[in-house]
């Protein structure tokens, strides 16, 4: 069997950043915009020339991935639009260095990535408005697709992975899987290949190579590990749109993408937040806050989110994880002081382990958490602090 051995070792990054950014961003109304958004494929035409990055754009990016415990950032390499933010070396002029940016943008921000620690992946979408073969000649397209995506192998050096999406436009099509995964295997043996299946499709393997299955904005699952190994991950949008879109206001809440990086690792899964840079390159504040309060999330907790592990151990209001040798109980919506719970009219959570629990401890804290006839009552926190969810460290007899 071939080693796969990074499988797992993505499978310990447990949480990434997703950025979608483009020539969409100029437009600020989503990455569909070309093909949804009222008088966007017009305003197309002039995007080149207003697609203005400033100098520091991925160092920003990847210093605030870092602040907010991110291992990894998946980059849009190429969006449906077709517009490259790497130098596609004369494939087409349709690219960062052809427009107003003049450069590799892609090449800067694997700099940004070695310098801060981060693992890069490639977006790189299938399907392309761009191109008139997509339509009318598949086989060429293909062709080109395969370029396209042997210029990203070769000149960025090692990679973290590549992650497809848009095979679930054509169905029927024959995307010649077995040659593409080959020439990624021939240039990055040992970048993950994940091929995003949609809305529709959740979890679905789709093809041998595969190397991780998504769950896009759907309930995280255990991977189908059948004949080798393969990982999860669960991609999520801050608001309702993945590229920046400026009149988007409906974001999700902060405890609500926590409680999701949690049912992440306790489904096996990495999790994998999205924002969309806006067109300068800059992370839009909004997004920028939430990130750097995960952050603090997962630094108040130890970091013990990269090493949890899925268990068999069922618990009523919690759920278990092993981080090697040791079990950690995941509770959620551990309230605020409890003096204040009393006044709102609530009740103590009350968590029950389905083992033979010995002690616990509230892993934040280190203060003993008494065991009575196997049932934990959930301390809430001190007053000043609020932080959703509590790790209870267990021995079991």
């Amino acid at each position: 069997m071939a080693d796969r051995s990074y499988v797992k070792e993505f499978e310990k990054l447990g949480f990434g950043m997703f950025v979608h950014f483009g020539l969409y961003s100029v437009l600020g109304k989503g990455e569909w915009a070309y093909d949804l958004a009222a008088g966007a494929r017009k305003q197309y035409a002039g995007l080149m020339q207003k697609f203005k990055v400033k100098k520091n754009w991925a160092r920003d990016l990847a210093r605030l991935a870092k602040r907010s415990g991110c291992k990894y950032i998946n980059i849009t390499t190429r969006h449906h639009d077709g517009f490259s933010l790497y130098d596609t070396c004369g494939l087409n002029d349709y690219d960062a260095p052809h427009s107003a940016a003049g450069r590799d943008l892609i090449a800067e921000f694997c700099s940004a990535c070695e310098e801060n620690n981060i693992v890069p992946f490639f977006y790189h979408t299938l399907l392309d408005w761009s191109r008139p073969e997509f339509e009318t000649d598949f086989p060429a397209y293909i062709d080109y697709l395969i370029e396209s995506v042997k210029l990203l192998c070769k000149n960025y050096g090692k990679i973290g992975g590549l992650w497809f999406d848009g095979m679930w436009s054509k169905p029927h099509e024959d995307w010649q899987e077995d040659r593409l995964y080959s020439e990624i295997r021939r240039l990055q043996p040992a970048a993950m290949i994940i091929n995003n299946t949609g809305l529709s499709e959740l979890g679905k393997v789709g093809h041998p190579e595969i190397d991780g299955v998504t769950f896009e904005r759907g309930a995280p699952a255990a991977a189908d590990n059948t004949g080798r190994p393969r990982a999860g991950e669960m991609c999520q949008v801050l608001n309702d749109h993945w590229g920046y879109a400026r009149q988007d206001v409906r974001y999700k809440s902060l405890s609500e993408i926590i409680e999701n990086l949690v049912d992440c690792r306790a489904a096996g899964c990495n999790f994998l937040l999205n924002t969309g840079l806006m067109g300068n390159g800059s992370v839009n504040p909004a997004d920028a806050v939430m990130f750097l309060n995960i952050g603090k999330w997962i630094k108040y907790n130890k970091n013990i989110i990269y090493d949890l592990k899925p268990c068999k151990i069922e618990a009523e209001n919690a759920v278990v994880m092993r981080a090697g040798e040791e079990y950690y109980a995941a509770v959620k919506g551990v309230p605020m002081a409890a003096d204040i719970n009393v006044q709102r009219g609530e009740e103590a959570k009350k968590i029950k382990i389905h083992a033979p629990v010995k002690s616990a401890v509230w892993a934040d804290s280190g203060r003993r958490a008494p065991v009575k006839d196997g049932t934990i009552v959930a301390e809430p926190f001190a007053y000043g602090t609020s932080m959703d969810v509590r790790f209870l460290k267990l021995k079991l007899k």
